[in-house]
């Protein structure tokens, strides 16, 4: 499936929630959001069915995001069910990482095969500062977990860093890929929501942090999973060192993939409300040949980028990351 531009689309990031049981400073205030009815949250059915439908148009690789995917009940079979779809190859996870260490063995076995989790400090006060949730030995103990298991391709670390806020940490979650074949992300802060109020670093300030201390990075082209991530190697590194400047290196041209909210609406950029509602769609009767058809034809409409940094660009995504899904 391609869409006007001839980019091709073959990855669907699902988010099945839009609760999380952490409340980071930079996706959502300390009281949370207001959260989507059950009624208005995509049962696992509606979920199977849209990307029943996308793997018809060519989507081959599938995200399961939130919120946090892992509080949603009954997750596991979910993977299991998105498994089975001819013409789906891999299915991910991105989590928080909080209760991935008792379900792991499940969703390797579900059909999980690659996991990102998503940590910015190791410091315990930063930690419960960032995440307001005392629960950094438990997320560390998932990230070395993961990182064994054998069964899963490729482990990976999330990390935003902002200026005046953990800085400090570049050096500490770098060395997670040191003795470990685990991929550490350095992710650049968008001007979404509430991360407007911060500052971030750019990818520059952030390699010579590295460099002074762990030696020179250089370039690493093998692709390592479905994003638009540029990889480096470090002297002595087992994992890489990756970062996503989705701001300062607009990757957009390149872009293959597409969104489905935790309420249905299939989303065809992070930073756009373009998109078109899946679940009335679904919830009228309509065939899935048909919903094919009309997707395949919003698809063509999607935006050639973004426009972060731009004032009242038209058409701009104003909801917080929680409510868009990671």
């Amino acid at each position: 499936m391609k869409d006007a531009r001839s980019r091709k689309i073959e990855y669907l990031r699902v988010s099945v929630t839009d609760r999380c049981n952490f409340r980071c400073i930079y996706c959502m205030p300390e009281e949370g959001i207001e959260a989507i009815t059950h009624e208005e949250v995509l049962s696992f059915e509606e979920i199977v069915a849209v990307c029943r439908i996308m793997a018809q148009l060519g989507i081959q690789k599938v995200k399961l995001t939130g919120g946090e995917p892992l509080v949603r009940k009954n997750f596991i079979e979910l993977v299991k069910d998105i498994k089975a779809i001819p013409g789906i190859e891999e299915i991910t996870l991105t989590t928080n990482g909080l209760l991935l260490a008792d379900q792991l063995e499940d969703l390797v076995a579900a059909g999980i095969s690659a996991i990102n989790i998503s940590l910015d400090t190791l410091d315990h006060e930063r930690f419960k500062q960032i995440t307001r949730v005392d629960g950094l030995e438990k997320v560390v103990e998932a990230i070395h977990k993961a990182a064994d298991c054998k069964a899963l391709r490729l482990v990976k670390i999330n990390a935003l860093i902002a200026k005046g806020l953990n800085e400090e940490d570049i050096l500490g979650l770098a060395a997670f890929a040191k003795d470990k074949p685990i991929h550490v992300r350095f992710i650049e802060l968008m001007p979404i929501g509430i991360g407007r109020n911060l500052k971030g670093m750019t990818k520059e300030e952030i390699m010579n942090v590295l460099e002074k201390v762990y030696g020179p990075l250089e370039s690493y082209h093998q692709r390592l999973g479905n994003g638009p991530s540029k990889y480096y190697t470090l002297p002595g590194f087992k994992g890489k060192v990756g970062f996503i400047s989705a701001v300062s290196e607009c990757f957009c041209e390149d872009c293959n993939r597409v969104r489905l909210t935790s309420d249905g609406f299939l989303k065809l950029c992070l930073h756009s409300t373009k998109g078109i509602d899946l679940k009335s769609l679904l919830r009228k009767g309509m065939k899935e040949e048909e919903i094919k058809q009309i997707i395949e034809k919003t698809i063509e409409g999607k935006p050639e980028r973004h426009h972060f940094g731009e004032r009242d660009a038209a058409e701009t995504e104003q909801k917080i990351m929680a409510q868009i899904g990671g």
